[in-house]
């Protein structure tokens, strides 16, 4: 595993090779971190990068071509190494290509390459998947990056707030037990774009926002002062703290895809919000972390 720096005038990006999975984002004159440092007390991980799903498999199955596949939560990317491909000062990109082992899990050859870029105070996350089969590739691919929540040293996180760029309010699909989507669903109503990290607030797991709800998320202090936004065209996103823990951080996750439905028929096609890929082609999407 090796680890890789991007650095400015303003920030300092840590990257591994592990999963391509950012580690630190730091302001350079203040030294403030604002990355989850993966404490497994509440979570072993700052930042994974979830391919080839979002979410789950309704009992971890999928069907493609008449065969059964088994594949964990959110996929296998986060657990492998990646390539070095390019480096310059501002800039990095890796690779992830398919093993015989990965096959064994999901049923096509892939190229997946994770780029991240630094411009003043924004890390623009990057993503290229190839599809290098002589038939339509299908795959979900999303973010995860986990951000220090309260940022300041005796603050709660309750004394924080998400702020939203619409008034809402909006809907969240709801996760059962097994990790798949029930048919509940549950209003979250904004208060001048505001939504207060309450004690509860992510007590039946992940908040899952579809439809583009919303494209741009902030962080705000105690004081109601933003520190940190993410912006993305992505269709849904997710908001996730662990349940019941008072874990130190907030996830605000583009996604595109998510869990299956409870009752979902696992033919790998047929999955909601899924995408598809010609041979050949190539899929190009991004999100941005702007620190304040």
């Amino acid at each position: 595993m090796g680890a890789y720096q991007l650095k400015n005038e303003e920030l300092t990006l840590t990257v591994i090779s592990a999963g391509a999975e950012m580690k630190s984002l730091k302001d350079n004159k203040t030294e403030q971190e604002y990355l989850w440092q993966a404490d497994p007390k509440f979570w072993g991980r700052t930042s994974p990068v979830l391919f080839p799903i979002v979410g789950n498999y309704v009992q971890k199955q999928s069907v493609y071509e008449g065969k059964t596949y088994t594949l964990s939560q959110h996929g296998f990317a986060r657990d492998m190494e990646f390539d070095l491909e390019s480096q310059t000062e501002e800039e990095i990109w890796f690779v992830l290509k398919d093993t015989e082992s990965t096959l064994e899990k999901y049923p096509f050859h892939f190229i997946l390459k994770v780029g991240y870029r630094l411009s003043g105070r924004q890390v623009e996350v990057m993503w290229k998947v190839e599809n290098p089969n002589d038939k339509k590739m299908y795959f979900s691919i999303g973010g995860h990056p986990a951000f220090n929540c309260p940022l300041k040293e005796g603050e709660k996180q309750e004394d924080c707030q998400l702020v939203f760029d619409t008034e809402g309010p909006l809907t969240s699909s709801i996760l059962n037990e097994e990790g798949a989507l029930c048919p509940r669903t549950k209003i979250l109503n904004l208060f001048g774009k505001c939504l207060k990290l309450e004690e509860h607030l992510f007590d039946e797991d992940a908040l899952i926002i579809e439809n583009h709800q919303a494209q741009r998320i902030g962080l705000a202090d105690a004081d109601g002062k933003v520190y940190l936004e993410v912006e993305f065209d992505a269709p849904l996103f997710g908001i996730w703290s662990p349940a019941k823990k008072h874990a130190p951080f907030v996830c605000i996750e583009p996604w595109y895809g998510r869990s299956d439905r409870e009752d979902f028929d696992h033919i790998l096609e047929n999955r909601e919000w899924g995408n598809e890929l010609e041979p050949g082609d190539i899929f190009e999407k991004d999100y941005k972390i702007l620190v304040k």
